[in-house]
């Protein structure tokens, strides 16, 4: 039986990685039973007394239709009552092989008890269904309801029991408007000790009769409600069956043991594919044909004939020959078909993963009802995988629908995790023909446990694809093979594009991080800033940036609100004006792409007329900074190495703070700068470089000097002697009315001439007035003093390189000048107190 549901109803999808504890691998087994289908139906059998009730949404409200529904569950149960017992029932639906349903997919998103008698449902011998009602306890928020459920076994076979459960709660609010679905999956467990065990499997949904402003709420409350009464469904389990340890579930090397390393084409394939009506009559005519013509002497010239031709002497003759040439025709289109797929596989079949990073391995086992576009019902498909740019294909399987593959697809090591596997199924039509798709899927590696990845069956969507329920089996495993080093090497590729120290985050904040939003433990937080979202009324909360998601949590009165998307779903980021509307700060816009993030719209400030979800983020402490932030870290997503590098070569000296190289000219010419700042300091020129080493002291300099939230990278040497760190800070209101943020790059080399140190900074300013159309430049000499070795003398120099002419050029090239040297001048006096401070209480 294939569960539908109203053509009026709305179903909420929730993923059930958003009930921790709730979608579970129960692997149990008991010394009583010995055998594995009678473990089976006993926890079968006793699913129905072990059900906790749910509703954790459950509020208040109109009850005037619970006693009509009442009434009409106990007309439906005398219609259809029937003198079987339980068991009998259960063994009756167990024993018809024929038409039996498939295994269900799991559902998207889940005291006077009365049970009532089981039934077929609407005389249907294949469902087998109950009523149950009862009162859910009172909590403190509220009070105790009625309940109504509907239990419904939809499959049962020796192996697997698949029960729907169906919650209607008309008590409470907006009852009338939802209900609750739960399905309960019962299979096989895989145990590598090969004890008898099962596999339970729980997911859930909200199916919305009607529309109502509070899905958001109704959602919410179901999900919370769920996570608590699962919580004691899975205790309760506990006490009544051994749950396995994940360390005695079969592991990656395991499960893929008993798979072929490699493509093997078996004889019995070759016969299979042949061994037809085609390739049988065509041979036996040949055979024929041949023994007849080596019987027969010679004929004699007649007709037209003469010598070296010879003609059919008959219209049989004729017909003959004609149908000869015809079955050959065929038999050769089917041995040249049959050496195109062979070698179809491509250069890309069969590679070893290699390098150091995210390893992503597939395994592909088979396909069930794969569709066709031939009469027979028979394709000859092959599956191609791409995932972060890469792709790898699978072999042609010939002429069937339920192809059988078991062949171990590995990807190259990545540098960022990837987000999404995309599936494609297509049918082989030869090497020079457009290949026809049959099916295509995307497989979320965060919405998805690795016990669920290592062992999953795939719907495939498309037209023919749901019009033949085609699925995949797969399993998946993804493995960062270079442990928190390739985390380490992300964040400092991710440091040049965002142009600020990323620092590793703890793994309490990271646990913390992934618990949240309900993420697999590979996922690492890269940056979170307080902002507020713009809806109908701004909330402030936390923005979350990782390397695969773009998270926003807020938790106001115990009001939860939160919502992740992927970096891919993004389409556009806009950025607005300040208004008065948002207290004078710019908004952020993040438009999603059409029918993507449907899980965060309860977050989208707006739709637009395309069906693309907008979300407002504003009043961030530092905008220039969160925007920067999240533009690189969507750029590096969604972008191929190409566009990356053609990107950076475009915006190189206004996105990634890299010294111009027409820059050179002017660093090396005094007479285009001029010199703000020359003084003999009595301390050592080591000492004096301290504020270039990204020490406590420049740090506790630069703060004293009006600059907040100072973050420097670490040197890098790029050239011979040539050493490079990228600086990122903000002023204060004391510095600059504007408060803009700075983001420098400075190179520092050793001067032969002098026997000191040459830095040369090129300087951005985000935020204030034309701050686009020019760069300031400055060199600092610093070098031994004529005094001593324990004094040494400093120069700074300054230019300004302008990249867009303005009518007030001259007045800002006045006004830099001037306050800049007052800071240099303020800055230097501070590092010879500090230094000498040091000094005595060192000696001291």
């Amino acid at each position: 039986m294939n569960h539908k549901h109203s053509p009026n109803s709305t179903i909420a999808v929730e993923n059930s990685r958003d009930l921790e504890g709730l979608h579970f691998l129960c692997q149990s087994h008991c010394d009583k039973m010995g055998v594995g289908k009678q473990l089976l139906k006993d926890i079968a059998n006793g699913l129905h007394r072990i059900f906790k009730k749910k509703e954790g949404n459950s509020n208040f409200g109109d009850s005037s239709e619970l006693s009509s529904s009442l009434s009409d569950y106990e007309d439906s149960v005398h219609e259809n009552t029937f003198p079987c017992s339980f068991e009998e029932s259960i063994a009756l639906m167990e024993s018809r092989d024929d038409n039996k349903p498939e295994m269900p997919e799991n559902l998207p998103g889940t005291t006077n008890v009365q049970e009532g008698p089981w039934t077929w449902k609407n005389g249907d011998t294949s469902c087998l269904t109950r009523v149950v009602t009862y009162m859910k306890a009172a909590t403190k928020l509220i009070k105790a309801v009625n309940a109504i459920e509907e239990q419904t076994y939809i499959r049962v076979s020796r192996k697997e029991f698949a029960i729907l459960v169906s919650v209607s709660t008309p008590e409470v609010p907006y009852g009338n408007s939802f209900r609750i679905e739960l399905l309960y999956k019962i299979m096989p467990g895989e145990v590598s000790s090969g004890e008898e065990s099962s596999h339970l499997v729980v997911s859930w949904g909200i199916v919305f009769l009607q529309s109502t402003m509070m899905k958001g709420m109704i959602e919410g409350g179901a999900r919370q409600g769920l996570k608590e009464s699962f919580s004691q469904f899975s205790d309760q389990l506990a006490r009544n069956f051994k749950v396995l340890d994940k360390a005695d579930l079969p592991d990656k090397e395991h499960l893929l043991a008993t798979l072929q390393t490699e493509d093997q084409w078996y004889w019995w394939q070759t016969i299979t594919y042949f061994w037809n009506f085609t390739v049988a009559s065509t041979i036996f005519m040949f055979l024929y044909v041949l023994v007849h013509i080596l019987r027969c002497g010679p004929n004699l010239l007649q007709g037209l004939e003469f010598s070296g031709l010879e003609l059919p002497d008959s219209f049989g003759e004729l017909i003959t020959s004609g149908i000869l040439i015809i079955q050959l025709q065929r038999v050769y289109n089917m041995v040249s078909h049959f050496v195109q797929a062979r070698f179809q596989m491509g250069t890309d079949h069969g590679l070893k993963a290699h390098g150091d990073g995210w390893v992503l391995t597939v395994a592909l086992i088979e396909g069930v009802d794969l569709a066709s576009l031939e009469s027979e019902g028979l394709s000859d498909p092959y599956v191609v995988f791409t995932c972060n740019g890469q792709t790898r294909s699978s072999s042609v399987k010939l002429q069937t629908s339920d192809p059988q593959w078991n062949e171990i697809l590995e990807f190259d090591a990545m540098e960022e995790p990837p987000s999404v596997l995309h599936v494609e199924v297509f049918d082989f039509d030869g090497p020079f023909d457009q290949d026809v798709s049959l099916g295509h899927a995307e497989i979320n590696f965060l919405r998805h446990t690795s016990t669920e990845l290592a062992d999953m069956w795939v719907m495939l969507e498309g037209k023919l694809a749901q019009s033949s329920q085609s699925k995949l089996h797969l399993r998946i495993f993804l493995d960062n093979n270079n442990g928190v080093e390739t985390i380490k090497e992300y964040l400092e590729k991710m440091e040049k594009e965002v142009g600020k120290k990323l620092n590793l985050r703890s793994p309490q904040r990271n646990s913390t991080f992934q618990k949240l939003f309900a993420l697999p433990p590979e996922e690492f937080l890269i940056k979170d800033f307080t902002c507020y979202l713009k809806r109908k009324m701004p909330l402030q909360g936390r923005l979350f940036l990782s390397a695969r998601i773009l998270g926003f949590h807020a938790n106001l009165f115990g009001h939860k609100t939160k919502f992740f998307f992927l970096w891919e779903d993004i389409e556009e980021i806009q950025v607005l004006p300040p208004s008065l509307a948002t207290l004078g700060s710019p908004t952020l816009v993040i438009v999603l792409r059409r029918g993507r993030g449907l899980d965060a719209r309860h977050g989208a400030k707006t739709q637009d007329e395309e069906g693309r979800l907008r979300f407002h983020f504003q009043s961030f402490v530092s905008f220039s900074a969160a925007s920067r932030a999240i533009k690189a870290l969507w750029r590096t997503r969604i972008l191929n190495p190409y566009q990356k590098e053609q990107i950076s070569e475009e915006h190189e000296d206004q996105e990634r703070f890299v010294i111009p190289e027409d820059s050179a000219s002017i660093l090396e010419d005094e007479e285009k700068m001029s010199r703000i700042f020359s003084a003999e300091l009595p301390i050592k020129m080591k000492s004096v470089m301290g504020i270039f080493d990204g020490g406590n002291l420049e740090h506790k300099i630069m703060q004293r000097t009006g600059c907040t939230n100072y973050e420097t990278t670490s040197w890098e040497q790029v050239k011979h002697d040539v050493f490079e760190r990228r600086v990122s800070y903000q002023f204060n209101r004391h510095v600059s009315a504007f408060g803009g943020e700075v983001t420098c790059t400075q190179q520092k080399f050793p001067n032969a001439n002098t026997g000191g140190w040459t830095v040369i900074e090129v300087m951005d300013l985000h935020g204030v007035p034309f701050a686009d159309h020019f760069h300031i430049h400055f060199r600092y000499e610093i070098e031994k003093s004529s005094l001593g070795d324990c004094a040494c003398k400093c120069d700074a120099y300054i230019g300004i390189m302008w990249l867009k002419s303005s009518k007030f050029q001259q007045r800002i090239n006045r006004n830099i000048t001037a306050k800049f040297n007052l800071r240099l001048k303020e800055i230097f006096e501070l590092v010879q107190k500090e230094i000498l401070l040091m000094s005595q209480n060192s000696h001291g």
